[in-house]
Formats: C-alpha cells, structure tokens, sequence
C-alpha cells in the first residue's frame, strides 16, 4: 500500500504572506473590477520587440499604472492618525515576483522605485535582472540578505508578528521605504481565466493583473474583437473617498486603452 500523502517544507517568507492575509481583513477597501482594453499596446509591444526593444507587457503595465498614480497621488495616501493623509511625491511599486529559493517557487516583493519616472523599457530591464537572480533560504527580499531583526521575525509566534506589522503600520515613512504605496500582483496571468482574482493587500493602493481574453466589444458603432485585461484594484477607503478614486480609475483606463508611454 503507497503512501497517503505527503509532507512538504516551505521557505520561512510564506509567513509574511499569512500575517498580510490576516491583516488585510482588517483593512476597508473598495475594490474595482476592471476590463481594459489593451490591444493598442499590444500590438505596439510586439513593434517595438520587433525593433530590437526589450520591452514587456507587465513593465509597460507598471510604468502606465504609476503615471496615472503621479496624476492622482491621494489615491495612494497613508492615512496618519485620525484626520490626516500623508502623500509621498514619488511612486514606488512593488512588483511580486516568483524566485527560486531552495528549488522551489516563491513569491517575493522587487521594490521599483520611482516607477512614474521610469521608461517600460527601464522597468523591464529591472524586473528581469530579479528574475534572473537566485535566493537561498536566508533571504526574503531581493537583493540583499536579511537583518538580524528579519531573522527573528521568522521565528516568532504568529500573534506576535501580526503585532510588529501592526507597530509598522502605524509609521507610513517606513513602511513606505520598506514597500512603496502601490503593489501589483500578476495574480491571475498564468493561463486564461474568464474572471477576476482579488488579491489581499496592506498597501494603500493594490494591483492584481489577470488574465487577458479575445472579447467582442462595442467601438463606436462596430462590434470588434480586442484583447481585455482583467484588473483587480483595491483602493484603501479609509484614506480615500468616492471622488478622488473614481478620478484616478479614470486616469489609470486612459493610460491603458491609450498604450501611454509607449
């Protein structure tokens, strides 16, 4: 008779994923679920590759989201005690992506800085450096090793994380050197699903990129086919009312549909 299952480690960082998770229900966000249209900068992506750019659709997609970000910079505030904001001028992102550590799979945070000043080629360029770069098991950002005190977080008990998160939550200049106001996870670009994912998050401003989809839409008076982005946005409503969001969704649409930047 075989085994009935079995029992697999996992690296260390998934526990920063579970305090996020549990923080995040704690957080009253307003989510919307966008179809864009993105055959335009498709189809000019695939020029400029031709052309001998190194250019990729999630650079291109970051640099597009961070400008429309600049536009409408409330939209990423941290709320600072009861009735103030704190808006940073610049427009960090964090990127989650998949790293090979201990040969597994993991998701972990690459920290673009200033994106909204970057071109899509020069977002690529650093996504894809990451990407190539290995981890051990005693890293949990990229790039750099961890601290003594990144260390030890790994080690305590759950409660007692979720409290330092909670301690760090309450000092946006920190957190915002730590992770930027904006995170973007490609959550749903493997494969081709009809639908949404919606992503936990503790940033003001949180992005899931899903799947895109051939779809007949109404141009004008014609039905035509064009490829439609499923995007996930989360917008922190504590910081943020109705108006300002419904402005930068509308920025952040023209962005896309347009193929700014590109």
């Amino acid at each position: 008779m075989g085994k009935q299952f079995e029992i697999r480690p996992f690296p260390r960082t998934r526990l920063a994923t579970f305090d996020i998770g549990a923080l995040s229900r704690k957080k009253h966000y307003v989510t919307a679920l966008l179809e864009l249209d993105v055959s335009e900068a498709r189809r000019k992506i695939r020029d400029k590759k031709k052309a001998g750019a190194k250019v990729s659709f999630t650079g291109w997609l970051l640099q597009a989201i961070a400008a429309a970000v600049a536009r409408n910079k409330e939209a990423a505030a941290f709320r600072v005690g009861r009735c103030k904001l704190m808006i940073f001028n610049d427009v960090d992102v964090s990127l989650i992506v998949e790293k090979e550590v201990n040969g597994q799979r993991v998701p972990l945070p690459l920290l673009i800085r200033r994106a909204d000043s970057k071109t899509p080629e020069e977002i690529t360029a650093e996504i894809d450096r990451a990407k190539a770069g290995r981890l051990d098991g005693e890293q949990m950002v990229l790039e750099r090793g961890m601290t003594a005190a990144e260390k030890l977080y790994y080690f305590l008990p759950g409660a007692v994380r979720r409290l330092v998160w909670r301690l760090m939550m309450r000092r946006p200049r920190y957190l915002f050197k730590k992770m930027g106001s904006v995170v973007v996870t490609a959550v749903g670009m493997m494969g081709q699903v009809n639908g949404w994912f919606v992503q936990t998050s503790v940033h003001p401003l949180s992005f899931g990129i899903g799947s895109i989809l051939k779809k007949a839409v109404v141009k004008g008076d014609e039905v035509v086919v064009a490829e439609m982005l499923h995007l996930t946005v989360l917008v922190d409503h504590d910081a943020v009312d109705g108006a300002p969001m419904a402005r930068f969704v509308a920025a952040l649409t023209e962005n896309v549909e347009e193929a700014a930047g590109l």
